[in-house]
């Protein structure tokens, strides 16, 4: 003991303890008002100070730990995080913010066992049962981050972050007009909130110009760029093609996609050079080599993948097919090309790149089944079926077939002006950045096209193709085939999807509530002019859009 041997005397080292105590809160309390205000330097010093005095301080790690999380170092953060956890295992700030780096990584089992863990720990701090929830939607695990949103809303109700978290939420649960109530609140508290105008616009057809004519005096007195306008410019877009204003609609549409633009740093070059790799990798040669013969390790559940490019039905199938009694969805993951990656072994900051492809190509296939069977596990329900609905697995089509000889593969197609249109007019925030440039969109689709083209060659039947005109013009009939291709047999649910009550997490979050309609049926046409660019490119590659 260090009283012991420097002959000190107790009430002296007692003395000597309590002071550097109340230094090191002191210096905690300090790196928190640091944190408040994002001045991570300060942050970082205070926790080396402490660690320097105490070098297994819960503390010190934990404010290590929001340095490298603000420093987008999630590997980083996890190690500090942990660390905290394994020096005081009631730290449930720990455990939260541990849990939202284990997202963060895409350790999402991970991350939901953290958190169950942890729940009864939240009941008074607001703060990280928003932060819980949050992690729990962003693992499409909606129904389960309600109730914590709610909690933090009874604790502090007039918190706008939390308020317009709990918004979201319920808009993925269906609840509209639950959602209309808080975004309304939301904008009598600040009217100038674009993101709040941007969602409330989402939730229902305009009837009038009111909001409209709020948005535009909003954005009027703006004096920001551009750039920091965009979801007024796609929520004014809205609602003034709800009223059928189609040249106002256009022009809001086309500030947001320049804005967007202005600021990506785009190539379109990069993706679609990705394209041309995969066509050149996944040849027939390579799909009938290292056939997948080994068992998988989690068996008795048939994946069935729905896939194409967005705004073409994906969410309308996808909501069909799980209203059969034998089918879940477990939503849209992003789990084939996280096993992807990760099997290829090429480090890489990129989502995909060529050197990926190439690598994981020459592995295999089994690993990538297995990898992709254990990271969904921890989501599957009691269904011999499950869905994994997102549109860009379409770029990995050969491998989902290679990897999984029984699982149903559903592609959805659309006209090809109607799909860039609307996806032209959508914030994915900032995902599928070449649907933000006509031009870009083209070229986008002429190499989507041809990769459609390639796997359709290569699969044949096994790659069943769903015309979106056609099941919203045909429901029961389209309803009827699809289910025959996939193996089930016809359910009365399936036509009545819209009774649905599961979470919808997708850009077609509240139109998945409806019944079928055709309204979007060739909705090109009121804006053909402005598109005449985009329908030229695509005839000059032989794509007909009529």
């Amino acid at each position: 003991m260090v009283m012991a041997q420097f002959n000190i005397p107790r009430e002296l080292y007692d003395r000597l303890s309590q002071d550097m105590n109340e230094r090191l809160q002191q210096i905690s309390a300090m790196a928190r008002q640091s944190a408040q205000r994002n001045d991570w330097a300060t942050v970082h010093r205070c926790a080396d100070e402490i660690l320097k005095h105490d070098a297994e301080s819960a503390e010190g790690f934990f404010l290590m730990g929001l340095v490298e999380k603000a420093a987008q170092h999630p590997l980083k953060a996890v190690e500090a995080f942990e660390k905290v956890l394994e020096l005081d295992a009631e730290r449930y700030d720990a455990a939260i913010e541990l849990s939202s780096q284990y997202v963060t990584s895409l350790r999402y089992e991970e991350a939901t066992r953290l958190i169950a863990r942890y729940k009864s720990y939240l009941n008074n701090s607001p703060r990280y049962l928003d932060m819980a929830a949050t992690n729990y939607t962003s693992m499409s695990l909606s129904a389960e981050a309600w109730p914590l949103y709610k909690k933090a809303n009874e604790l502090q109700p007039n918190i706008g972050l939390f308020q317009a978290n709990l918004a979201a939420c319920a808009v993925f649960l269906g609840k509209i007009e639950e959602a209309r109530e808080i975004y309304e609140s939301l904008l009598k508290q600040n009217p100038n909130h674009q993101r709040n105008h941007y969602q409330y616009s989402r939730l229902e057809t305009a009837t009038d110009s009111g909001h409209i004519d709020q948005m535009k005096r909003v954005l009027d007195a703006s004096k920001q760029q551009p750039s920091q306008n965009i979801f007024m410019y796609y929520a004014l877009g809205k609602e003034l093609e709800d009223l059928l204003r189609w040249d106002e609609a256009f022009d809001y549409y086309k500030s947001a996609g320049d804005a967007v633009t202005s600021v990506s740093n785009y190539n379109i070059e990069t993706d679609t050079g990705l394209i041309e790799k995969i066509i050149d990798t996944c040849t027939r040669q390579w799909m009938s080599t290292d056939p997948n013969s080994k068992p998988t390790e989690v068996t008795g559940k048939s994946p069935v993948f729905i896939l194409g490019l967005p705004r073409t039905g994906t969410t309308l199938t996808e909501r069909i097919l799980s209203s059969h009694s034998k089918v879940s969805s477990i939503g849209e993951t992003q789990f084939v090309e996280v096993v992807l990656r990760r099997e290829s072994g090429v480090e890489s900051i990129e989502k995909m790149n060529l050197d990926m492809i190439e690598a994981v190509a020459k592995k295999d296939i089994w690993l990538v089944a297995n990898g992709y069977l254990n990271m969904v596990d921890y989501m599957l329900e009691d269904t011999p079926m499950f869905i994994d609905k997102l549109p860009y697995n379409f770029l990995y089509i050969g491998f989902i077939a290679k990897a999984f000889p029984d699982a149903r593969i559903i592609c959805l197609r659309r006209n090809p002006m109607d799909t860039c249109f609307s996806m032209y007019k959508q914030a994915f925030t900032w995902a599928y950045k070449f649907s933000y440039s006509l031009s870009d969109l083209g070229t986008y689709y002429i190499a989507y096209s041809r990769l459609f083209d390639h796997w359709k060659a290569m699969l044949g039947e096994r790659l069943i193709e769903i015309n979106y005109e056609s099941l919203v013009t045909d429901q029961e009939q389209q309803t009827r085939g699809l289910l025959n291709k996939v193996g089930l047999d016809f359910e009365e649910a399936c036509i009545n999807f819209d009774e649905n009550t599961a979470a919808s997490m997708t850009a077609s979050s509240v139109q998945v509530r409806e019944k079928v309609h055709s309204r979007s049926v060739e909705r090109w046409r009121e804006f053909e002019t402005q598109l005449a660019p985009l329908r030229t490119q695509l005839d000059a590659a032989g794509i007909r859009v009529d």
